[in-house]
């Protein structure tokens, strides 16, 4: 082989997508989407139907990956940063999209679902906890003995600790703050096992999931 056709293979191994790695039975994390600034999006198989966390880097490895398990029912959006896509998956996957009713708007041509304070979807339970962006929100399931996927309300740190972090678009920091108070009194330690961030998972340096203990030690 010449260093060209070498180097040419090469390119198509690099490029080639790679699908969600399952962290916890049933819940399957995407690769890093570089349209969400390194956001991670999540699988959730339900009995009453599966969950798509926010929106993957869309081609037709994660598009066969989504069918091949069933398809999506609900594709839940935690914060209005990467939502270009999600016009796409519904289309390709007839799924609904929930997202909290003061981004709605940002959706014009996707048929939404809009939520106030929160919603029931199967399994699953979204709840507004606006702070980094006016209607982000975190998505709760009873498996596992509790996960909640919570987007960018709250993050990994350069040491792999959950924490609120301050960034240039965070929109009000105090009210991000109480929200995590908020989550830490309706999921103690013993209604919680683990947290699943929606970005910075680099941080866990291959763990699939914090503890969810960490919470309560915010």
């Amino acid at each position: 082989m010449s260093v060209d056709q070498n180097m040419n293979q090469s390119s198509v191994t690099n490029n080639t997508p790679k699908p969600p790695r399952e962290i916890l039975g049933g819940i399957y994390a995407f690769p890093p989407n570089r349209e969400t600034l390194g956001g991670t999006s999540y699988l959730i198989l339900g009995k009453d139907g599966n969950i798509l966390v926010d929106c993957p880097g869309w081609n037709e490895t994660q598009k066969s990956f989504l069918s091949d398990l069933g398809g999506v029912r609900w594709l839940f959006i935690t914060h209005r940063d990467g939502m270009s896509q999600v016009g796409k998956i519904q289309n390709d996957l007839g799924c609904e999209v929930v997202i909290q009713e003061q981004e709605a708007y940002l959706l014009p041509n996707v048929t939404v679902t809009p939520f106030a304070e929160e919603i029931t979807l199967g399994e699953g339970t979204g709840i507004w906890t606006c702070g980094y962006s006016p209607g982000a929100s975190c998505l709760y399931v009873p498996f596992h003995g509790g996960v909640l996927f919570s987007g960018r309300h709250l993050l990994t740190d350069s040491e792999g600790k959950l924490a609120p972090i301050f960034t240039r678009k965070t929109f009000h920091w105090r009210r991000q703050l109480r929200n995590v108070e908020k989550l830490q009194k309706k999921f103690p330690p013993e209604r919680l096992g683990y947290v699943c961030p929606g970005a910075n998972t680099g941080f866990l340096r291959g763990k699939g999931a914090v503890e969810g203990e960490q919470l309560a030690q915010i």
